[in-house]
Order: structure tokens, then C-alpha cells, then sequence
């Protein structure tokens, strides 16, 4: 099953690596997945949020930096190392390899993970752009199998694993959230 399941993957990724590949998404592809091109805009939404998002931005920072960083640190010290799954770049020879490939470990992916914990976040706390969250989680994830250091599957498994931290640390901060309203409320009665 094991087998059957790692050749579809491998299928998926040659699929999406090299039957996808064009001169534009091989320019474009490489811009997004590269986590140094975003600082801007994470220093733009931060200040926003602070700066114009009132008490509920405040709150959605603070819930959001939990967030990344629980999803982030039990991924990559606890998840990929049990699952222990080597890159496609380290273990394929015909693929576009369009940025380095990296060292770590391959499943889950790292990068969908914290995209889709940050956009269950803000989603929560932001509706309205519930498609824009997920649109650039979708299209940082995509292009990790795009550039070559991730099979689909690591996909998969860190968006799942991505959304179910940020649901739960949304039911942790609205648990707390409720339990600070019910104490502020028995004081003033």
C-alpha cells in the first residue's frame, strides 16, 4: 500500500514539477516559495492589524504568532523528523529543481503548515478575505511541488496539519477569551 501510495505521489509531482513547467511559473513559481520575499508583507499585515484592527487585531497577532509558532515548532522538530520522508529533489534525478533544495526533511512541508495555520487564523478573525488567506496558502504550497522540494502529499499532510493547530488554538483563545468575560462579569454584578 505504501508503495502504491509513493507512486501516485511521484506521479503528482512530475505532474505538477515538470508537466506544469513554463517560462512564466518558473519565474513566478521561485518568487513565492521563498520566505525571505514575504517579510514585507507579514511586516505590513502585522502593523495593520495593530495599527488599524483594533482590539480584535490585537488579539488575531497574538493568536496568529502562537499559532506559527506551536505549528512550526511541532512540525519540524517533532513531525518530519518521525516521518523522516527525504526531499523529491534528493531522491529524483529528472526534476526542474528551481531553488536549493535544502537539508531538512520532506513531509509535512514546513511552508504549508505555518501558510495554513496563519490563513485559519485569519480567517477567523477576518472573514471577508477568507479567500485571500487560503489563495496564498494554496499558491505558497503549490509552489514548493512546483519548485521541486516537495512531493504533493507533504502538501496534504501540512495543510491538515496546518488547519487543525490554528482551529485549536482558536478554541483555546475563545475558551479563554469566554472564561475572562465570565469573571469580568460576576466582578461588575
Amino acid at each position: 500500500m505504501i508503495e502504491f501510495l509513493q507512486s501516485i505521489d511521484t506521479w503528482l509531482f512530475h505532474l505538477v514539477n515538470s508537466g506544469l513547467s513554463n517560462s512564466v511559473f518558473d519565474k513566478i513559481m521561485p518568487f513565492i516559495t521563498t520566505n525571505s520575499n514575504w517579510t514585507l508583507v507579514y511586516v505590513f499585515l502585522f502593523s495593520w492589524l495593530l495599527w488599524k484592527g483594533g482590539r480584535n487585531g490585537r488579539i488575531c497577532v497574538i493568536v496568529l504568532i502562537v499559532t506559527i509558532v506551536i505549528a512550526d515548532q511541532v512540525n519540524s522538530s517533532l513531525l518530519k523528523e518521525w516521518i523522516a520522508r527525504s526531499r523529491p529533489c534528493h531522491t529524483l534525478s529528472d526534476i526542474n529543481l528551481l531553488v536549493p533544495c535544502g537539508g531538512g526533511k520532506s513531509m509535512p512541508s514546513s511552508h504549508a503548515v505555518n501558510s495554513f495555520a496563519a490563513a485559519i487564523v485569519l480567517a477567523h478573525y477576518y472573514k471577508h478575505y477568507f479567500w485571500v488567506w487560503f489563495g496564498i496558502a494554496i499558491a505558497v504550497s503549490f509552489s514548493r511541488v512546483y519548485v521541486g522540494v516537495h512531493y504533493p502529499f507533504d502538501i496534504i499532510a501540512g495543510a491538515g496539519f496546518g488547519i487543525l493547530v490554528g482551529y485549536l488554538v482558536i478554541k483555546l483563545e475563545t475558551l479563554i477569551e469566554n472564561q475572562f468575560l465570565k469573571r469580568k462579569k460576576a466582578l461588575i454584578n
